[in-house]
């Protein structure tokens, strides 16, 4: 079985077609690199080729390098990390020169990229070598260099050709944020050169081949006298680019991603040197990336076990159970997003209100999102028509007959939603499997309300449900495997991604980010000043700091939560010197952003202006701050600690989870790659010793027994816990 076919027409055009075995998208390995050198060379030597045709075999062109190529890779250490990268760029070289004379820049072969969808990575570094690049028309395609999202940057020679070939500005967006176009916007931003009908694809890349001329071949930085786009970094212009280049990096990243500051080191010292220079220099910056700790973790979380759990490694062994008919009950802001992502799925969706009018509100929240989609252009008049279609908005439960599973994400209330159960199962058939979407109400205790414990599941998403990836599902004592395969297969028709735990109060996420609120409340209490705790999160990579974060999911519904914890634990409950801020917020009326007030102030448009300068009135700074490394170690290991003591108690049971759970839902450090990555980062002893210098601000401090064994037996979770998980 090989990744490329090789054909000749009667005109002498040879097409290679991309078509990897097995796979719905094309992915580059090592073997396929030397498939495709194979064949370049076979068309570069035959007098009989007049040019060369590069396209798929599938609907999209490629998906980019196999990561877990790419993890191997570091197995062989820096030399052969940086001669495998090397050989790529010999290759691309070797396409983009296509055998012309290296003096008079004549004599080359056209080679043309046809591409009919998505071209993502490798899948659009290998088109830049080519002469010209030519899409089809396909809306749903994608089309950039996504590499900066997994902790590392494009190295195959992306980041030199796409900088020479668009100046740092324009290229910046595509390299440090991983911008991604469709075809029409990508010829805009001069990524690509044409796009064509799909119908017209080879026709018209056939066409250009056999009217290409030398110069159409020569690449600008191949040109004696080339100037660089906007000017290098000792252009007047091109210095004040590198100079907001950096100050945009720091600003975003703090400081803590190194993937950003290699890729910017890459493009300076790139600039300054030719072409093929710089190639080594992206080669030396891409293999220093890769052999970083964090970049190494990152890859394993967000795209190996990643891909690991959307494709169901937690799934029991059970027939597909693919969801027909959902029904949704509770049309406010959770019941309404979930309406929205299902029916946007394609899936047919009864939302089931107290009322119609109620309901109607829900399904609005559907036609607001879709029309501003519209607005952008992201979606027609008539997809939008056909997404509202699928949602029946009613407040009859009869019309959810046939509904094969039902999530009720009505108030947080054992009473209203033991009503709503019973409601429910008197109007579906007796195969329906019924989920709850709570963040805070054990499963088990719920479910004592059904007439079918088994059959019923916890499936928590998070706010705002359109845009966050992680989906939690929750097996209560009783929830079987049927129940747990359907919502598996639900979630992953929503192309988010599950985690699966076991029931307890709070579950995984929330148990773990409560308490990072709750640590930066404690702080404002001893009298921290509120700028160093927000900075002091940030400059650790946590995407917003504590208040932000309490801001942003409301005080007063950090009130409701704190409250039932204290009625269900009682003299237990640990957190009486958080209860004072937050309360003591509360009856302020600063409940949050949706107030316009809250631990930060807000305009008119509800931006967040600045900390309230009110704070220091009600809990005084002190004179004496704690150093910055301190209150990260706080900000960071009482999340680290929540998430050890879940894998203890058996809510998590596959790190992996832990990891991936951590970043997509609720933003731990994604530049650790999670809690237990970290934690292995920085080994367990130093976790240990960090825990113990901590012991003063109180036993939610105390190293776990777990992490202390790894301490004392030199071990790690990922090599523990490695027959749960695919390690990198």
């Amino acid at each position: 079985m090989t990744d490329f076919l090789y054909g000749m027409d009667e005109d002498g055009v040879a097409t290679i077609t991309w078509d990897v075995p097995g796979r719905s998208m094309n992915v580059m390995s090592m073997a396929g690199f030397a498939e495709l050198e194979a064949l370049i060379d076979r068309a570069l030597g035959d007098a009989g080729v007049k040019g060369v045709i590069l396209t798929s075999g599938k609907k999209d062109f490629a998906g980019g390098m196999d990561l877990n190529v790419i993890a191997r890779m570091t197995e062989g250490g820096a030399q052969a990390v940086f001669d495998g990268i090397m050989a790529t760029h010999a290759l691309l070289r070797k396409i983009e020169r296509a055998g012309m004379d290296g003096k008079t820049l004549k004599g080359g072969k056209p080679i043309v990229c046809a591409m009919p969808g998505t071209g993502l990575g490798i899948g659009f570094e290998l088109p830049l070598a080519c002469h010209r690049i030519i899409a089809a028309d396909n809306p749903k395609a994608k089309i950039g260099l996504p590499e900066i999202q997994v902790g590392i940057f494009p190295g195959a020679g992306g980041t030199t050709r796409l900088v020479r070939k668009l100046g740092v500005m324009v290229a910046a967006p595509f390299l440090m944020e991983g911008k991604l176009c469709d075809p029409k916007a990508a010829k805009l931003e001069g990524l690509i050169d044409e796009v064509v009908p799909a119908e017209a694809l080879l026709t018209r890349a056939k066409e250009w081949v056999l009217a290409a001329k030398d110069a159409d071949l020569v690449k600008p930085w191949d040109l004696k006298g080339y100037k660089m786009p906007g000017g290098g970094p000792y252009h007047p212009a091109g210095f004040m680019t590198f100079v907001g280049a950096n100050a945009m990096i720091m600003g975003r990243t703090q400081g803590v991603y190194p993937a950003a500051k290699a890729l910017l080191q890459a493009v300076y010292e790139g600039a300054l040197v030719p072409f093929d220079v710089a190639l080594r220099v992206e080669a030396r910056a891409f293999t220093g990336v890769l052999l970083d700790p964090s970049s190494s973790a990152m890859i394993r979380s967000l795209f190996i076990n990643k891909e690991a759990l959307d494709k169901g490694a937690r799934r029991p062994a059970l027939p597909d159970q693919s969801v027909k008919r959902l029904g949704v009950i509770g049309a406010g802001m959770m019941g309404a997003g979930i309406a929205y992502v299902a029916a946007n799925a394609g899936l047919a969706v009864v939302l089931v209100d107290a009322t119609l009018e109620a309901a109607e509100r829900g399904k609005a929240h559907s036609d607001g999102l879709l029309e501003t989609a519209v607005l952008r252009r992201k979606v027609t008049l008539e997809k939008k028509a056909e997404v509202l279609g699928r949602i029946l908005a009613t407040a009859d439960y009869a019309a959810l007959a046939g509904c094969d599973l039902v999530v009720e994400a009505v108030f947080e209330d054992p009473k209203v939603k033991a009503d709503v159960t019973a409601r429910v199962e008197a109007a579906v058939g007796a195969d329906c499997i019924f989920a709850t979407n709570t963040s805070t109400l054990p499963i088990s205790g719920l479910a004592r309300a059904s007439l079918r414990p088994d059959q019923y599941v916890g499936i928590h998403f998070f706010s705002p449900v359109d845009k966050m990836a992680l989906v939690e599902i929750i097996k209560g004592k009783a929830t079987g495997d049927r129940a747990v395969a359907k919502a598996l297969d639900f979630v992953r028709a929503l192309k988010k991604t599950p985690i699966v735990v076991n029931d307890a109060r709070f579950f995984y996420a929330n148990r773990c980010i409560i308490p990072y609120i709750n640590e930066g409340l404690r702080m404002v209490a001893e009298g921290v000043e509120p700028a160093l705790i927000e900075n002091a999160a940030r400059l650790v990579g946590m995407p917003v700091g504590p208040l932000q974060l309490v801001d942003e999911t409301s005080i007063d519904l950090g009130v409701k939560i704190a409250r039932a914890t204290k009625a269900a634990m009682g003299d237990l409950y640990p957190d009486e010197a958080v209860d004072a801020v937050l309360f003591g917020m509360a009856d302020q009326g600063r409940i949050g952003r949706k107030a316009g007030a809250g631990f930060y102030t807000y305009d008119a448009a509800g931006k967040r202006v600045g900390l309230w300068q009110g704070l220091a009135a009600h809990w005084p700074v002190a004179g004496v701050q704690p150093d910055l490394v301190t209150v990260q170690h706080r900000l960071l290991m009482i999340q680290a600690l929540e998430a050890v003591r879940a894998l203890e108690e058996g809510v998590l049971t596959d790190i992996r989870e832990g990891d991936v759970g951590a970043i997509l839902g609720w933003g731990f450090a994604p530049w650790s790659g999670g809690p237990f990555s970290w934690l292995d980062r920085i080994g367990a002893a130093k976790a240990v010793a960090i825990c113990e210098g901590l012991a003063t601000f109180g036993p939610r401090f105390a190293a776990p027994d777990l992490l202390r064994d790894l301490a004392a037996r030199g071990d790690g979770f990922y090599t523990r816990f490695s027959g749960l998980n695919t390690a990198a």
